[in-house]
C-alpha cells in the first residue's frame, strides 16, 4: 500500500502522512485480498493434512484463529497507525535509534527473502509439471532437489527478481487483477477435489472419511504426527504475527482515513487463510485417493507438490494459478526485502538492493525443505520480529504513565537504545532455543516473547533513562 503511494506521490517515510494522502477502505480490502490468497496457501493447506489435523479441528480452529488475527489488526495496529501515521521503521528509529533499526532491517530483509524463496519453489513446482521435472524434497534441511528442479528454481528466481526490480506499482497492478481469479480457482480446487472423492453429500462431508483416510495414508508413509485444535488456532492467529503483533502493518494503515479500514484483513484471512487453506488441503486428499503413487516423492514419503496437486484437479488452469500465486507473493516480498536492505545502505539504489534480495530468495528457493517447513517458519518469523511491536505498543501507551520518556532515541540523540536491544534479543534468544532445541511449536513462542519484551523494555528503560532524565534534550521536551 505504502509503496504504491510512493510511486504516485510521496512515501512520507520520515514524516506523518498528511490528510490529503489518506485512502478509503476499498484500497485496503483489495490489498489484503491479493496479499493473503496467494502462493503460500498452496503449501500450507496440504501441510495441515500431512501433520494429522482432523477436518473438524481444521474448520473450527481456523475459524477462531482467523477471527483473533483480524481483531488483533483492528484493535492493536490501527489505533497506533492512525494516531502516529508513521512507518514502522521511522517509529522504531525514534524509539530504538538509527543503528539498531539498521540491524532490525537486516534481520527483517533476510526473513523476507526466505519467505520469498518458498514462493519461488512453489512457482517452480508448477512450471516443472509440463516438463516432467519432479519436485523432490530431500531429508536434509539444506539439501538440494534434483539438478533439473534446482536449475528451474534459478530461472524462475531470476525472472521474479527482475520483475520486482522494475517497481512495485507494476507488481501490485498485476496482483490486483489476478486476485479475484485466483480466489475463484482456489474455491474450484476445493469443489472439484470433493467431487473427485465423491464427498458431495452432507453425510459424506460430516463423516469426513475422505480426510481421515488421507491422514492414515500420510501417517503410514511419513510417520505419526499430530496437529490439534489449539495448535491450529494459534497458528492461524499468529502466522502473520510479524504484521500485526510486530506492527509491520503500521506502514500500511498509516494511510487509513477511517478505523473501518482495520477490518480489511478479514477478506485475506477468510478467503486466503480459511477457504484457500482448506481447499489446498483437499487437493492432497484427492490426489491420495485417486493416484496415491503421485503423492509420493523419490524417498517414498508423501510430498505436497503444489503444481502437481493443482494440475491433477484443474489442469492448466491450476498450473497457471500456482505460478501466478507464487509470483504475486514473491514479487512484493522481494521488493520489501530490497527496501529493508536499502535502509541499511541508504546510498545504494533500490533496484540493486531488490536484485540482491532476489538472489538471496532464489538461493533459499533451491532448498525445497524450507518451503516444506512453512508451518514452523512463519511462527519463527513472528517470534523474531513480533516483539518489536511490543516496543512500539509500550512506547505509545505506557512510557509516560511510568514517568518515562517516549521516543527516547530521538530525545536523547542515541543511535542504539540498549533497553530496546536487550528487551528484543533476550526473549527472542530464549524463544529460538525453545523452538529449535526443545521442539516447541514455533507459533506458541510469539505472544510470550512479545509480552516479555514489553515488560523488559519498561524495566530496562527505568535504568537506562534514569541517568539521562535531566539531559537538555529530555528537559526541553
Amino acid at each position: 500500500m505504502s509503496e504504491q503511494t510512493s510511486n504516485s506521490g510521496g512515501e512520507f517515510e520520515r514524516e506523518p502522512v498528511p490528510d490529503s494522502a489518506l485512502l478509503g477502505s476499498g484500497k485496503f480490502w483489495g490489498m489484503y485480498a491479493g496479499e493473503h490468497a496467494a502462493g503460500t496457501e498452496f503449501m500450507i493447506g496440504p501441510l495441515f493434512l500431512a501433520a494429522g489435523a482432523s477436518l473438524s479441528d481444521l474448520i473450527l480452529g481456523l475459524l477462531l484463529g482467523n477471527i483473533l488475527a483480524v481483531l488483533t489488526w483492528r484493535f492493536l495496529v490501527v489505533p497506533i497507525a492512525m494516531s502516529k501515521r508513521m512507518t514502522l521503521y521511522y517509529q522504531l528509529e525514534r524509539i530504538a535509534g538509527g543503528s539498531l533499526v539498521k540491524f532490525y532491517n537486516l534481520v527483517n530483509g533476510l526473513l523476507f527473502c526466505f519467505l520469498a524463496g518458498a514462493m519461488v519453489t512453489v512457482s517452480a513446482s508448477a512450471v516443472g509439471v509440463p516438463f516432467g521435472i519432479t519436485f523432490d524434497v530431500p531429508s536434509n534441511m539444506f539439501g538440494l532437489s534434483n539438478p533439473s528442479f534446482t536449475a528451474l528454481v534459478a530461472i524462475v528466481g531470476v525472472v521474479i527478481a527482475v520483475v520486482a526490480a522494475g517497481g512495485y506499482e507494476r507488481v501490485a497492478r498485476v496482483a490486483n487483477i489476478a486476485a479475484p481469479w485466483m480466489i475463484a480457482v482456489f474455491a474450484a480446487c476445493g469443489i472439484v477435489s470433493l467431487a473427485q472423492m465423491d464427498a458431495t453429500s452432507v453425510a459424506a462431508l460430516s463423516e469426513g472419511k475422505f480426510w481421515s483416510d488421507a491422514i492414515a495414508f500420510v501417517q503410514e508413509k511419513n510417520g505419526p504426527q499430530t496437529f490439534g485444535f489449539w495448535q491450529i488456532v494459534v497458528f492461524a492467529w499468529l502466522c502473520n504475527g510479524a504484521m500485526h503483533f510486530g506492527m509491520a502493518d503500521l506502514s500500511i494503515f498509516r494511510f487509513a482515513r477511517s478505523k473501518a479500514s482495520g477490518w480489511a484483513p478479514a477478506i485475506g484471512m477468510f478467503l486466503g487463510h480459511y477457504m484457500a487453506w482448506i481447499a489446498a488441503g483437499l487437493l492432497l486428499a484427492a490426489l491420495i485417493k485417486l493416484q496415491p503413487s503421485l503423492a509420493l516423492g523419490a524417498d517414498g514419503k508423501v510430498t505436497a507438490n503444489p503444481g502437481l496437486l493443482a494440475f491433477q484437479s484443474l489442469g492448466w488452469a491450476g498450473i497457471i494459478c500456482v505460478v501466478i500465486a507464487g509470483w504475486t507473493t514473491a514479487n512484493p516480498t522481494i521488493y520489501r526485502a530490497g527496501l529493508a536492505f536499502q535502509g541499511i545502505l541508504p546510498k545504494s539504489s533500490r533496484t540493486a538492493m531488490t536484485l540482491v534480495a532476489g538472489a538471496v530468495a532464489t538461493i533459499a528457493g533451491a532448498f525445497p525443505n524450507l518451503s516444506a517447513q512453512l508451518l514452523d517458519f512463519v511462527g519463527t518469523y513472528g517470534t523474531v520480529l513480533g516483539p518489536m511491536g511490543a516496543v512500539i505498543f509500550v512506547d505509545f501507551y505506557l512510557m509516560k504513565k511510568f514517568g518515562l520518556q517516549n521516543e527516547y532515541a530521538t530525545r536523547s540523540g542515541t543511535q542504539i537504545n540498549f533497553a530496546v536491544l536487550i528487551a528484543w534479543l533476550l526473549p527472542v534468544v530464549v524463544g529460538l532455543y525453545l523452538i529449535f532445541q526443545q521442539g516447541v511449536f514455533a507459533a506458541y513462542a510469539v505472544i510470550p516473547c512479545w509480552i516479555a519484551c514489553g515488560i523488559l523494555f519498561i524495566v530496562l528503560s527505568k535504568f537506562t533513562q534514569k541517568a539521562s532524565c535531566e539531559s537538555p534534550a529530555t528537559a526541553s521536551s
